[in-house]
């Protein structure tokens, strides 16, 4: 039993910067890996895959300071589902916000999860600004760290990592603003618009 299973649990993980992590990932590790989507329908296949591999690498996004419902119902499932050897579980979640630690309570989740059902939890890479930062030049920064939870995961060691882009608060905030309105305007949607309640509904 050996490899590492990347389960991407984004709701839009065909088209979503969860993906685009977990390639730069496969891209900096040693070991075999596979990449799978968690859909509505696989549940059960994915069961089989966690059968046959040493470690399990979650990729997703920060929703509402927790995990996506696509990642939660695929949890809920693997709760009754007996593993002969239960893999090493890691996490690999990314936020818009600008304090990495913004993804703490859903990491703890992951954990408590593992606690609950007798998983090992491995490592931890905790993203930063994650809309935005593959984009920019900072994007080197994720790399390496990406680089680094691919050996620690490898090694079988339990890091805790996190990164951000290495700018002041309200130089985000700037960036962060000036991306969503050039965003909006190539999707025909206006500053204004975004700043209204009525977009929620649109």
């Amino acid at each position: 039993m050996a490899g590492i299973l990347i389960l991407n649990g984004s709701p839009r993980a065909p088209r979503s910067n969860s993906k685009r992590y977990a390639a730069l990932f496969m891209n900096r590790c040693k070991a075999q890996c596979e990449y799978q989507n968690i859909t509505r329908t696989n549940h059960a296949e994915l069961c089989e895959k966690m059968n046959k591999v040493s470690d399990v690498l979650l990729v997703f996004p920060l929703y509402a300071d927790g995990l996506p419902v696509t990642l939660l119902e695929f949890l809920k499932t693997l709760e009754t589902c007996p593993l002969e050897r239960k893999p090493v579980i890691s996490v690999l979640i990314n936020c818009g916000f600008f304090e990495h630690h913004q993804n703490d309570i859903a990491v703890r989740m992951v954990e408590l999860f593992c606690r609950q059902n007798g998983y090992r939890f491995g490592s931890v890479l905790k993203i930063a600004s994650g809309e935005a930062i593959l984009d920019t030049p900072f994007c080197g920064l994720v790399k390496r760290k990406l680089g680094q939870l691919a050996a620690a995961i490898v090694q079988g060691k339990a890091r805790v990592l996190h990164v951000s882009m290495p700018l002041t608060r309200g130089m985000f905030v700037r960036a962060s603003t000036r991306y969503w309105v050039s965003y909006g305007k190539k999707n025909g949607v206006s500053r204004e618009q975004m700043a209204a309640m009525e977009i929620e509904g649109a």
